[in-house]
């Protein structure tokens, strides 16, 4: 018999269009950043031509005691105030492509490219917000303002700042960092302080959450809780993906409660716990990062263990101010037609909101946010 067959030219080649994209996480800190002045992270955007700043101005309450039927006169308080800058830079990126390849195309891969750059743009905002929330507060222009791949984030960055600059920042915000689950662990030495923090006693647990807390809470300057319309206050706390798995076990393990407890908790979303009127917000890429950026972290503990960083924040913790925000670009070079590109552009600068506290001394203060570092095996 005399089979016949499909000459090699002549088979069916199918092309599936639906393109499976990489997964990208949605940005876990946009649920709790807005333009109101309760939000924990702030968004700024003032539509004036120009500049590299913005100056945000900062005051405390008064403390001063009453004067009865005493004089009045030569006892005023004056206001402590302060302007914290923050300088804005540029973030860009595009991608090319031409007809040619286009013609290629049995997919529409490049129709991909905005949703892409879209993405991007998510990851790298999420990134440089962990970022703010690692550096130290600085009165100077972030290293690598306006360089060719520019510097949004201020402040001295973690990775970069010197044994001295982590002291410095400690013993500034004393009342606000914490080293594994005690505040006796505080010594203002700040790798000495991260050595006490072990694997046996200082791993992420409700009184980890309880404890910062109460740091927020008798702060001073004081760490404003978020506030609804409707009276409900809390605080939001930031950890990665293993400290939130040592949460959960220790809620499970003592049969606590961490689910949410009140319809008025609107900054409660899916996936969150809550414990003490505290939300705690998973946020693996803070895992990811000290793995990839923060790695002095890896070996910083007890025993040269891991260490993870997490952030209880109050209202207005961090500042994201915007000079522009994000829009579309296109290539205008085309040679008559033949080059197709786009891109995504803003510009805009993150930091952790800070005070020079009292305003004629010299320490800069976290104004929003209480740091700390727990023990927080890999799997």
């Amino acid at each position: 018999m005399a089979l016949s067959t499909v000459q090699t030219n002549n088979k069916l080649i199918r092309f599936v269009k639906e393109i499976n994209r990489e997964f990208v996480r949605e940005d876990l800190f946009a649920p709790y950043t807005g333009t109101a002045m309760n939000s924990i992270i702030r968004k700024r955007y003032e539509p004036k031509k120009g500049g590299e700043q913005m100056n945000i101005p900062l005051v405390t309450k008064l403390n001063n005691d009453a004067i009865g039927v005493g004089t009045l006169v030569g006892n005023e308080e004056k206001i402590d105030n302060y302007g914290m800058r923050v300088w804005i830079d540029w973030a860009r990126h595009a991608v090319v492509t031409n007809k040619a390849e286009v013609q290629k195309d049995s997919a529409d891969i490049w129709g991909e490219a905005k949703p892409l750059l879209s993405d991007w743009m998510k990851e790298l905002k999420r990134d440089e917000t962990i970022a703010a929330f690692m550096a130290h507060p600085s009165e100077s222009a972030p290293a690598g303002l306006g360089s060719a791949a520019g510097q949004r984030v201020n402040g001295i960055l973690y990775e970069d700042a010197t044994a001295a600059q982590h002291n410095t920042w400690a013993s500034n915000n004393s009342d606000r960092v914490l080293y594994g689950a005690a505040t006796a662990n505080y010594s203002g030495v700040h790798a000495t302080d991260l050595a006490k923090v072990d694997t046996t006693t200082d791993t992420m647990d409700s009184g980890i959450v309880s404890l910062a807390k109460r740091i927020a809470m008798l702060s001073n300057p004081a760490i404003k809780p978020y506030k609804t319309k409707d009276g409900y206050e809390g605080y939001v706390m930031f950890v990665g993906a293993y400290a939130f798995r040592d949460l959960k076990a220790d809620l499970t393990a003592n049969n606590r409660d961490g689910r949410p407890r009140s319809e008025k908790n609107i900054i409660f979303r899916d996936g969150d716990l809550e414990w003490d009127k505290v939300v705690v917000r998973q946020v693996p890429e803070i895992s990811s990062m000290v793995e990839d950026k923060y790695t002095s972290l890896l070996t910083a503990g007890a025993s040269s263990t891991r260490v993870e960083p997490w952030f209880l924040c109050g209202q207005q913790s961090l500042v994201c101010a915007y000079g522009q925000m994000i829009k579309p670009t296109f290539r205008a070079e085309d040679d008559y037609g033949f080059i197709k590109g786009v891109g995504s552009e803003c510009a805009y600068g993150v930091s952790k909101m800070f005070k020079k506290h009292p305003m004629d001394g010299t320490a800069l203060k976290d104004w929003g946010v209480v740091s700390g570092f727990v023990s927080a095996a890999a799997d």
